[in-house]
């Protein structure tokens, strides 16, 4: 049996294509979004030349799995995420729906990322080396990289068009959205991610970091994007967790290195990956998907 296809982009010309991102296409239907999970892969804020197989269900089925699972706490986009339940004109192209795409209602998104770290990684460590502080919230000194923090802390980011996204205070998130707002963001965000991390960690997985968007649909502040997978957060093997190194992962930290290793210089054209750094990623994507799901990858 060989290899599943991989799925770089899809072209559904009788539909109105929104946007293009860098894993996502979504499509316009008027009321609602149509979004699918590509296998595309960034890293470095490029598209890589290589597709990860099963990349776009992993993502697509593990954020229906969480939005599911945190409905009591928010509400979600999520209109239907089973093809067949799709409008009529979409049955032609279920072939490549199926298993990555979900319809959602349209919101107004945030422009704020709301980041939650509950370990010291990635730019929050390089933050607290400098300052001794993350997003203005001080931190106890003599932390180490990957250290795990007292508690949780919401860390939120301006989105950027391109580039990095850029940490900020929470007094600035308030200025752009609204005190009452920035507050539902901030509880939201904390909440889901404590939830999340005990859940994971049943299962043998820390959850260092994530991050989550939310929208504005009919006057109320909703979840939105995606949530919890390999793509938005840094997921740990809980056995082999040791604070003052960097930690092994599940996420496409093995393409990093891999480009570290061959002394990319983040310029385009991004260069494609060998057989074995992409089967590794899958793997280690699927294997995120069903330790935290308990589920077999549809």
């Amino acid at each position: 049996m060989g290899a599943p296809a991989v799925l770089l982009q899809t072209n559904f010309p009788e539909l109105n294509l929104r946007a293009r991102g860098k894993v996502r296409d979504v499509y316009d239907l008027g009321d609602q979004l149509l979004i699918v999970a590509t296998d595309r892969i960034s890293a470095f804020d490029y598209i890589l030349g290589s597709g990860i197989p099963r990349k776009g269900h992993v993502l697509n089925q593990m954020s229906l799995f969480w939005f599911d699972l945190f409905k009591p706490i928010i509400r979600n986009h999520v209109v239907a995420a089973d093809v067949s339940r799709y409008p009529a004109s979409l049955q032609r192209y279920a072939a490549d729906l199926a298993g990555r795409s979900m319809l959602v209602k349209k919101a107004e998104p945030l422009p704020v990322e709301c980041v939650v770290r509950g370990y010291l990684s990635g730019s929050g460590w390089k933050e607290y080396r400098e300052s001794g502080s993350v997003c203005g919230i001080p931190l106890p000194e003599g932390l180490l990289e990957s250290s795990k923090l007292p508690a949780a802390i919401f860390t939120p980011a301006t989105k950027a068009t391109s580039g990095h996204d850029l940490n900020v205070p929470f007094e600035q998130v308030e200025e752009m959205v609204g005190a009452s707002t920035a507050k539902v963001i901030q509880d939201a965000s904390l909440r889901i991610y404590e939830e999340a991390a005990r859940y994971a960690l049943e299962r043998g997985i820390l959850v260092a970091d994530t991050k989550f968007e939310f929208g504005v649909c009919e006057g109320e502040t909703i979840l939105i994007d995606e949530v919890l997978t390999p793509d938005s957060s840094r997921f740990w093997p809980a056995a082999d967790y040791s604070p003052g190194r960097p930690q092994k992962s599940y996420d496409k930290q093995f393409v990093r290195d891999y480009l570290e290793e061959i002394r990319w210089n983040k310029q385009p054209p991004a260069p494609a990956l060998p057989d074995q750094v992409v089967e590794a990623t899958s793997q280690k994507y699927c294997e995120a998907f069903e330790r935290l799901t308990g589920k077999s990858l549809k």
